[in-house]
């Protein structure tokens, strides 16, 4: 059976890469149902504080598997995004851990608004980003519509979605659309020192933050007020605020626990 998955946690850090380099890491539903299933684990698994999202080989991900759209008798258009796309992309925003998607080359279509919906994105100086649905007379899917908009302004996002050009890693940097461009060389390195840091840092605080940062794309002011008030309740009931407090009293580095 394809591996299309391949997990590996290092400490309090698991690495999630999409396993199909000849196809560019297309998604095909058996493979996205598998990434969703490792996000699961990870959710429910305490010992997992921060996850990085890859690609192996050249590509991070190139979007749907065309192969699995166009046979006969396949799925419908309508069927996969339903499956493969919409609960990939409400867990991956469900998940109240940091999500790092590293992207070490193209990230196109599906591809790269599965790298938008994850919380910080750090990119290989070679990679880019490609709205690629208009070239093929297919409006964006993934939370494309929802995510980049909100990033770079309405001007440039649909700019990106009619014309489908390639962004550039550094390009992104300068629109807001990633967290940073690094050279190839580091990425890997650069990603997991990040991943650990974040693990480091208390991780149900940086949880409920994820939360709040989802409700405020709908919530009004009053509404964003009343939440962030009744999460800061629960974050200050949490082992880690006790400890932060306690560790800016004595003057010492915090060592949070992520409870």
């Amino acid at each position: 059976m394809e591996q299309t998955i391949l997990a590996n946690q290092t400490e309090t850090v698991l690495t999630l890469k999409l396993n199909r380099p000849k196809a560019f890491n297309s998604f095909t539903i058996p493979m996205s149902k598998r990434l969703q299933e490792e996000l699961k684990k990870a959710a429910d698994n305490p010992s997992v504080r921060a996850i990085v999202i890859t690609g192996e080989g050249k590509a991070f991900c190139a979007g749907q598997d065309l192969k699995e759209a166009t046979q006969v008798n396949g799925p419908s258009i309508g069927e996969i995004v339903e499956q493969t796309y919409n609960p990939l992309i409400t867990r991956i925003r469900d998940i109240e851990k940091p999500i790092i998607a590293s992207v070490n080359g193209v990230a196109a279509g599906a591809g790269a608004n599965i790298a938008l919906a994850c919380d910080i994105i750090l990119a290989a100086e070679s990679a880019s980003f490609i709205q690629a649905f208009s070239s093929i007379g297919l409006v964006p899917d993934s939370g494309g519509t929802f995510f980049l908009p909100r990033l770079i302004g309405r001007q440039r996002a649909a700019a990106q979605f009619f014309l489908g050009d390639k962004i550039s890693a550094q390009q992104a940097q300068e629109m807001g659309m990633i967290y940073k461009a690094v050279a190839d060389a580091v990425l890997i390195s650069e990603t997991q020192l990040l991943a650990q840091k974040l693990a480091q840092r208390p991780t149900k605080a940086i949880g409920l933050t994820k939360r709040l940062m989802n409700c405020t794309m709908t919530n009004s002011l009053e509404e964003q007020l009343e939440e962030e008030k009744r999460l800061q309740e629960m974050a200050g009931k949490t082992h880690d605020n006790k400890e932060g407090i306690q560790a800016f009293l004595e003057k010492r580095k915090p060592f949070f626990l992520g409870q």
